[in-house]
């Protein structure tokens, strides 16, 4: 498996616009169908998991998700590490324009290293699985006193085949203004990437932290596979 859309390298330079101008980017066909119904196979062995959530019994909407155990599955561990790398850069560049005192590693590896000295050692990407009627409320998935400011999703499943409904949800709140609501509604393989906690917006006196959160709406009809990639582990 490679990080690559039809042979060819990402387009860094688009993704951090993207990133930089929306809080969020999305890559079509980044995973192929194969790997796909790989992951959501996956779904019924238990030895895969740390846990299992049941969102209904948390008031996290309706729906179950699985944690993985590591180590995490070839497919995910190998996005994990190398989706890292351009996004430090891009988490570095936030840092330096909201004045946040702290630089990201380069490696994932790293990272990883100091979240095990916050005492974090739970590894955070998931899978999670909707049926009809299921959604997830706004929420964002920090874990800890050290979280990375992005994270992404995987859809596994194809709407309007698989499934009708559930779109992915974020909303931004903007000082004193109203919040923002982004539906978006990726095809089967492609990832949006989009920040953990808030993006570095640009104001008429400089940049300031817009604060966003993420949620998938009701399903209408059918089942919905996605796989979250967080990049910092829980505590």
């Amino acid at each position: 498996m490679s990080l690559s859309k039809n042979g060819n390298s990402l387009n860094w330079s688009i993704i951090k616009q993207d990133l930089d101008e929306q809080g969020y980017a999305v890559i079509p066909s980044l995973i192929p169908t194969d790997v796909c119904s790989q992951l959501i196979a996956s779904y019924t062995q238990a030895d895969l998991y740390r846990s299992t959530i049941v969102m209904k019994r948390y008031n996290f909407g309706k729906g179950e998700y699985k944690y993985f155990a590591y180590p995490l599955p070839e497919s995910i561990a190998y996005l994990r590490n190398e989706m890292y790398s351009p996004l430090s850069k891009v988490a570095n560049e936030w840092n330096q324009k909201l004045g946040i005192d702290f630089t990201y590693p380069e490696k994932h590896a790293d990272f990883i290293d100091a979240c095990r000295q916050q005492n974090q050692c739970r590894p955070t990407p998931l899978i999670l699985k909707y049926e009809k009627g299921d959604f997830n409320t706004l929420h964002q998935d920090l874990y800890g006193d050290l979280y990375f400011p992005f994270q992404a999703v995987l859809l596994l499943t194809q709407v309007n085949e698989d499934y009708t409904g559930g779109e992915f949800v974020l909303i931004e709140q903007k000082p004193r203004l109203q919040s923002q609501a982004i539906v978006l509604q990726p095809k089967q393989g492609d990832m949006v990437i989009f920040t953990t906690n808030f993006r570095a917006a640009k104001g008429t006196r400089g940049y300031f932290r817009s604060p966003m959160k993420h949620g998938v709406s009701k399903l209408h009809s059918g089942n919905r596979y996605t796989v979250g990639i967080i990049f910092h582990d829980a505590k």
